[in-house]
């Protein structure tokens, strides 16, 4: 009888074992086997992540399996089993047939799944199924706007999108350590600061000396936030100073280097961010204060951005100076700080949170309920979904919630963040703050000339768009190559539709999803799923993995500041700004979190957990978008040779794939 080896891939997610019969049957072109059940004696099978494998005689001789046909029974105490893959060989013909899974597979119900699979849905011959089991994730999967005027996010966590075993315990088990320290740390200090060197004795080794803590009132470094930071997508050319900032020329004239205003503008060397979205944020309460701030930037001859004019309010008036350098020394120290809390609100709630977390969910929750998992573009996108329901279903819970993270550790709280979401959805759109280029067109900042060798982010941020880009364009190419195969596509067609629908109507609400998500060329598609990929990798480690670096630093970045911002130019003293700075329990809290926020947990862009991609064609396709990041990653090697400042955050080798911490 013709022998076959068979490896089945169990997954790691908690209760993925089971202790069922399994059946399997094999189908080759008009020919199938009878039933075999996969069991090895004195052993135990299908463990959690385990890969079992079994030689099995078969009634027909298949050379070339194509398709296999799965069930279990009810047998033993777990009846759920979280399948990863199998591979089946025909011992004689020694060829290999992968089918990749991915999926819970319950109890009596016949699955089947094809090897190479991937399809449109107007070519595959198990269109039946194929709907069947669209019905299916659509009840898993369901839409709902969980905060008012927030995006769409899934209803109920599905149980295919739980943590791995080990990543939830590794999550679990950081958080404990940071938390434990924190604990220690508090009982044994207590809340309130002596002086500098005590905020740095809590930098221990269990959580390691944050970078920005090494720079002390430096407006060089001040400078480079702005470009090689958590939120360096702000800034923007200075074609003209606005009515509202009361900045003059006889103030900022001793920073231009002997320039005027006009001609800093006109060489490109003067660059301005406004905040103005934060003028009327709520605080958490009446005791602290939220700045709504301008600030004026140069680029001075020795290549670095320098600040030189920091306003704390949108109005002007006689108790909402325009703060300079030149002011006594500790009043400009608080005048940066107090715009870097502006900063890092926006920062944690739209930067971070909404511009990635949230919106990411809406498409990857309408992925789900459109395409099916044989759909090429479900196979692109699903690597870069890995854990994003869960770690936001999680962070919903503990991070963004009342008494949460934000509560505890901003001046905004969760109210302030979700009003600054409220009013981003009325501006973001995916072709533009979703697409770097446009992004970067948008503020006068395209052109690699202006901030030349300086705005590191970009540099490296717009390699690695242009490399994913080429990905997607290559891999698109192989299934709609003929004419017509992308409107008679009717998953990718409802797809576009739910993403752009309206919030209220059940969709994901997305602006700028071009021709409105009525995808009609390949270019359409490939700028919507380039800025999908983009964001879920490159621009959430941009937003996220030097947080502890900054957010350790209250002199730094501060998250949290007790009293008022200055209302004039008398000299303070270091006690104040002392005071001012969040108390010991409030900065450790913010370490404990941001510090597990800035642990890289999956595999880098390019290497995917989940090896959904199987057609030959599309595999080379991947195998040159890894040769191309290897490229990349040399490239930022030898840029960061030359670098004053290195910036190792875009290295293709420091990104993961997903949003999934």
């Amino acid at each position: 009888m013709p022998s076959y080896t068979i490896s089945v891939k169990t997954g790691d997610q908690k209760g993925a074992g089971i202790d069922a019969n399994v059946y399997i049957i094999l189908h080759g072109k008009g020919l199938q086997t009878t039933k075999v059940n996969l069991d090895t004696f004195f052993k135990s099978n299908f463990d959690r992540g385990s890969i079992d494998n079994y030689t099995v005689d078969f009634d027909i001789d298949i050379p070339e399996v194509k398709r296999i046909e799965l069930w279990h029974d009810t047998e033993g105490v777990f009846c759920n089993w979280y399948l990863d893959w199998i591979e089946v060989t025909n011992v004689e013909s020694d060829i290999t047939s992968l089918f990749t899974v991915m999926k819970w597979i319950k109890a009596d119900i016949h699955y089947f799944f094809n090897n190479i699979d991937t399809c449109l849905p107007q070519d595959d011959p198990f269109q039946k199924m194929r709907l069947a089991e669209l019905e299916n994730m659509k009840e898993e999967y369901e839409l709902q706007v969980k905060v008012p005027g927030l995006p769409a996010q899934v209803k109920e966590l599905p149980e295919n999108e739980t943590f791995s075993f080990d990543y939830q315990f590794n999550i679990g088990h950081k958080t404990t350590i940071y938390s434990e320290e924190t604990k220690r740390l508090v009982i044994a200090n207590g809340f309130h600061w002596k002086d500098e060197d005590d905020i740095k004795d809590m930098y221990t080794e269990v959580f390691g000396v944050p970078e920005g803590s090494k720079y002390f009132n430096d407006d060089a470094e001040f400078g480079r936030q702005r470009i090689a930071s958590l939120n360096s997508l702000l800034i923007s050319l200075c074609t003209a100073i606005p009515d509202k900032f009361g900045v003059t020329e006889e103030m900022v004239q001793p920073f231009l280097e002997g320039k005027t205003i006009e001609q800093a503008m006109a060489a490109k060397r003067l660059f301005i961010i406004d905040l103005a979205i934060l003028e009327g944020c709520p605080a958490k309460s009446d005791e602290v204060v939220i700045t709504c701030p301008f600030a004026l930037f140069y680029f001075n001859n020795a290549n670095h951005l320098m600040p030189i004019a920091i306003q704390l309010f949108q109005q002007k008036g006689p108790d909402n100076p325009v703060f300079l350098p030149s002011d006594p020394v500790y009043v400009w120290m608080l005048a940066k700080m107090w715009y870097n809390l502006a900063d890092s609100t926006y920062h944690q709630a739209l930067t971070h949170l909404n511009f990635t977390h949230f919106m990411m969910e809406g498409i990857c929750v309408a992925t789900m309920r459109n395409l099916s998992q044989s759909h090429p573009v479900h196979r692109l996108l699903s690597p870069h979904f890995i854990y994003l329901i869960s770690i936001n279903f999680l962070g919903l819970g503990v991070l963004v919630n009342e008494g949460g993270f934000l509560d505890k550790t901003s001046n905004g709280g969760i109210e302030g963040a979700f009003h600054l979401m409220r009013k981003s959805m009325d501006f973001w759109r995916l072709d533009v703050d979703g697409t770097l280029p446009e992004n970067l067109k948008s503020r006068g900042v395209l052109d690699q000339s202006i901030l030349k060798d300086t705005y590191h982010m970009r540099d490296d941020a717009l390699l690695l768009y242009d490399t994913i880009k080429t990905y997607v364009q290559k891999y698109v190419t192989i299934y709609y190559s003929e004419e017509g195969s992308m409107k008679g596509d009717c998953e990718i067609q409802n797809w576009g539709a739910e993403i752009v629908k309206s919030r209220d109507d059940g969709g994901c609400g997305m602006l700028g999803v071009p021709n409105n998500g009525q995808f009609e060329t390949i270019d359409q598609l490939v700028v919507t799923l380039t800025a999908i990929i983009y964001t879920c990798s490159v621009g959430h480690a941009a937003a996220s993995f030097q947080q502890y670096d900054e957010y350790g630093a209250p002199f730094s970045y501060p998250f949290i500041m007790h009293g008022a911002p200055p209302k004039d130019k008398e000299p303070v003293d270091f006690e104040t700004v002392l005071k001012i700075i969040p108390n010991r329990a409030e900065l450790l809290t913010l370490m404990s979190i941001t510090k597990v926020l800035s642990e890289k947990r999956t595999k880098d862009l390019g290497n995917f957990e989940k090896q959904l991609i199987v057609d030959p064609p599309a595999i080379q396709v991947v195998e040159e978008f890894r040769e191309d990041l290897e490229k990349v990653g040399k490239t930022i090697d030898e840029r960061n040779q030359k670098r004053e400042h290195p910036y190792e955050w875009l290295h293709p080798s420091e990104i993961p794939n997903a949003i999934s911490i």
